[in-house]
């Protein structure tokens, strides 16, 4: 038989609920609904709303998970992601967040929902991408007085190598798993992003909206 962890707040059989996060490092645990039951997801997200006050975020949701978390009435719903708690809103520079075209929705939206639950404002940019640069040219002013830049994209991803020569904040580059023909799921835009000629530039994973909006939140300022 599993014994409880001393050192973890909360136990649950499966789980060990890391509830002493967002006091060491300032961001709470998230849940990463993938691969869980539906009840798994529900019995952690009531455990971690009565073990504190801090944020809760689920990632990566189906439409089941979503309706069996629909019973612990979730703050707000950010495609697969769902939010309760929120932070209070710090008074500062926005995160902006930018992409490249409309497939590129769901990761824009679990980047804009953490950053939300965690108290960072945030300005979206949406099917702004490199195929029609008129698009991006025009949202570059908003872009300029920004905390942090989040450039999500696929195909071949040089929406994050064009702003890195457009404005002067951090840059965080989010491949996605978009594209045609040789995208490979998103390792053509992961490559050319990591090779980007642009300097300062820094890249997460594919399709990880989660970790860009850790890593900003980071960046940012105050926590």
């Amino acid at each position: 038989m599993n014994e409880p962890d001393p050192t973890v707040a909360v136990y649950l059989g499966d789980t060990r609920l890391d509830t002493d996060r967002h006091r060491r490092i300032g961001m709470p645990e998230a849940v990463y609904a993938q691969g869980k039951t539906t009840e798994q997801c529900v019995r952690i997200v009531a455990a971690m709303l009565e073990a504190d006050d801090a944020p809760v975020i689920v990632t990566r949701t189906s439409q089941e998970q979503r309706e069996g978390l629909a019973a612990l009435s979730p703050e707000a719903a950010w495609s697969t992601t769902l939010t309760w708690r929120h932070a209070e809103a710090r008074d500062s520079k926005p995160v902006a967040i930018v992409s490249g075209g409309t497939s590129d929705h769901p990761v824009v939206d679990e980047c804009a929902g953490v950053l939300t639950a965690m108290g960072v404002p945030v300005t979206t940019h949406r099917d702004v991408g490199v195929a029609g640069l008129h698009r991006l040219v025009g949202v570059v002013p908003s872009l300029q007085s920004a905390s942090v830049v989040v450039a999500v994209a696929g195909m071949e991803a040089s929406l994050a190598t064009v702003l890195g020569g457009l404005v002067p904040v951090p840059i965080i580059g989010v491949p996605t798993s978009v594209g045609y023909g040789s995208s490979f799921e998103g390792v053509t835009a992961l490559l050319s992003m990591l090779s980007s000629c642009a300097p300062g530039i820094t890249v997460v994973g594919i399709d990880n909206g989660y970790g860009a909006a850790c890593a900003a939140f980071r960046i940012s300022g105050d926590r």
